[in-house]
């Protein structure tokens, strides 16, 4: 599986210290407690690898470059001083883990929640997310998203800025506090995925590029450089991060990864990284008898990246799919701007509910170009989409919620579409109780003139916006980071907790099968052209969706005699204002509400 990098501690009271420095006539390890520097041996592929006794859990350490600089470990599973402070030796062993008996859930079956862990509660660590999981039970979750927590400047950060992928966030509680959220997790029987970035790095702590070649100046990304996976010395590069990704499963538990932006991994060899990642996770369930799941975060609408290796592609079990979140949230805020352009009708709707990618070789008139290919065959359940995620809110110019730009009645309307449909869904944190605090973006940095510099660069990028309302969360800000933290006194308020009430009963009818036939069934919709409705068949199910703010009349299919009704989203149950029968007669002119959905069975 390739030759591993960091420190790996020993019970023998000694550590391996190995790092990957091609290009450097010496390197030494250097104990902050006093000893000599230690002279490394360079081995085969530029590595340098020294063992070294007396090494105790928490020691500090740095690697020493030609007799010139210090820097942290590239792979460092602990950073207590912050980014450019020094390495700490972590015992990968000593966490006695409870979850033998687990064996995870296949993705078909998640229902997932994406949270971020220094918002999700208001101590913001992994132990504090430990709380709120009897919440998440009684929801009906599953599956958790942690948005990425490898070590990032300061304390306050999405994640996308991490420049230690081995080292989890020391503020959210570092190594032993993940495990523990883990662990705690399978044993209340949730999957746990890890948003892992390989796009990029972030530009505060990132000595990287003083070790070797892990970028190309080939390509260019919205980030910068490339990460190099094809250029020279590209094999130890990918090695690095392939390391990265069995780290997370095998040593940590997780149950699988969501790979940030694949379409900025960029790879021209005869096997892309993907594929080397999905060969090697391969393997490393062959070792532990275990299922991981690895979903790729992509806007290429290409089922390359799911299909088999035998069909030519890199074997991932899922991808996320942007075209359905933004066929809904265009029906239903009238936002037109920037991509939402290429969306904003029932038709489209209806397409995207039948097979999720819009653009399946179709031309893109915001992108000036043909986008995807056609997804027919795949199983629905590899497609995971969202009405809501951290990008779709916190990439706006306040972070306001899909709470804040619907009604209450389009809200309810959102989530049946979401958890009826035949695909994997995902929550957002909050999106259950209709939470309407901000998710901003917030950043901690060190550098006064990065943080200059993103400030500006957030300034530029929402100038019209700040031009007609003059408002703007400063992204540096302790501010704008406790805005976007959730509340959780949801229960105070009637409409909130209708919505929480209301998202229990459709997963339990979506756990229950209730909503298979969408699944297993071809999907046949229709969108009527003079009213805003959707109506879908399934097998034996029948829904219909209206979009238009008033009522409309639809008048239900002859068969069967009598509809059963599964759920209505405007039924005084749910805070709407119609009581709706149990049994609605076919052929029958069914009156329905305004933003609402409605779903029976034969």
């Amino acid at each position: 599986m390739g030759r591993k990098v960091g420190a790996e501690y020993t019970p023998k009271k000694a550590c391996r210290f190995t790092v990957w420095a091609p290009e450097a006539e010496e390197m030494e390890v250097v104990l902050q407690k006093g000893q000599e520097p230690v002279l490394m041996e360079k081995v085969e592929d530029g590595y340098w690898v020294k063992e070294v006794d007396g090494i105790h859990p928490g020691d500090l350490y740095r690697f020493r470059i030609n007799s010139q600089i210090e820097l942290p470990d590239p792979a460092s599973r602990s950073q207590p001083e912050g980014v450019h402070g020094w390495s700490a030796v972590v015992d990968a062993g000593s966490y006695q883990w409870q979850d033998d008996s687990w064996t995870g859930i296949p993705l078909c079956e998640m229902i997932i929640y994406e949270l971020h862990v220094g918002t999700f509660t208001q101590k913001g660590t992994f132990e504090a997310v430990i709380e709120k999981l009897d919440h998440l039970k009684e929801l009906g979750i599953n599956t958790l998203e942690i948005m990425p927590v490898s070590q990032f400047p300061g304390n306050r950060n999405w994640g996308y800025d991490g420049v230690y992928p081995y080292a989890a966030q020391h503020s959210y509680g570092g190594a032993a506090g993940l495990k523990k959220m883990i662990d705690a997790c399978h044993q209340k029987g949730f999957a746990v995925l890890l948003d892992a970035v390989y796009n990029h790095m972030g530009p505060e702590g990132n000595y990287l590029s003083e070790y070797g070649p892990y970028f190309t100046t080939r390509y260019e990304t919205p980030w910068g450089k490339a990460i190099n996976f094809d250029d020279h010395h590209a094999d130890e590069v990918r090695n690095f991060f392939i390391q990265n990704a069995l780290m997370w499963m095998e040593e940590f538990h997780f149950d699988g990864l969501r790979l940030d932006a694949i379409h900025e991994i960029i790879d021209l060899g005869a096997t892309h990284f993907l594929k080397d990642l999905s060969l090697a996770t391969d393997e490393l369930e062959a070792k532990t008898g275990r299922k991981y799941a690895l979903i790729a975060e992509s806007d290429l609408n290409d089922t390359k990246i799911i299909n088999t290796y035998e069909k030519g592609g890199f074997g991932l079990e899922g991808q996320w799919v942007d075209d359905f979140h933004h066929s809904l949230h265009t029906l239903l805020t009238g936002e037109k701007d920037g991509y939402y352009a290429d969306f904003g009708s029932a038709e489209i709707l209806a397409k995207s509910f039948r097979q999720a990618f819009v653009y399946d070789g179709k031309y893109s008139d915001f992108r000036k170009r043909t986008i995807g290919n056609d997804p027919s065959g795949i199983d629905p359940s590899k497609f995971v989409v969202c009405i809501q995620n951290h990008d779709q809110v916190g990439n706006r110019p306040l972070g306001d919620r899909f709470s804040e730009l619907v009604s209450f009645e389009q809200q309810k309307l959102a989530a049946g579409i979401l958890l009826m449909s035949p695909f994997t869904p995902m929550l957002f944190m909050g999106e259950e109780f209709s939470e309407d605090q901000p998710f901003q973006y917030f950043v901690s940095h060190g550098d006064p003139e990065l943080v200059k510099a993103v400030q500006e660069g957030r300034k530029r990028e929402f100038k019209y916006f700040l031009e007609h309302s003059g408002e703007f969360p400063d992204p540096q800000s302790e501010e704008t980071f406790q805005r976007s933290k959730l509340n959780w006194d949801f229960q105070k308020n009637n409409q909130k907790n209708a919505i929480f009430e209301y998202y229990k009963e459709l997963i339990k009818l979506r756990k229950a099968g209730k909503f298979q036939d969408f699944r297993n069934e071809k999907i046949v919709t229709e969108a009527f052209m003079d009213r805003d409705v959707v109506k879908v068949i399934a097998g034996k199910l029948f829904a219909l969706f209206n979009f238009s703010e008033d009522a409309q009349k639809v008048k239900m299919p002859a068969k069967p005699e009598n509809w059963k009704l599964i759920i209505a989203s405007g039924d005084k149950k749910w805070s709407g204002k119609e009581q709706f029968p149990k049994q609605i007669p076919g052929d029958k002119i069914l009156t329905v509400p305004a933003s609402s959905i409605i779903i029976c069975e034969s």
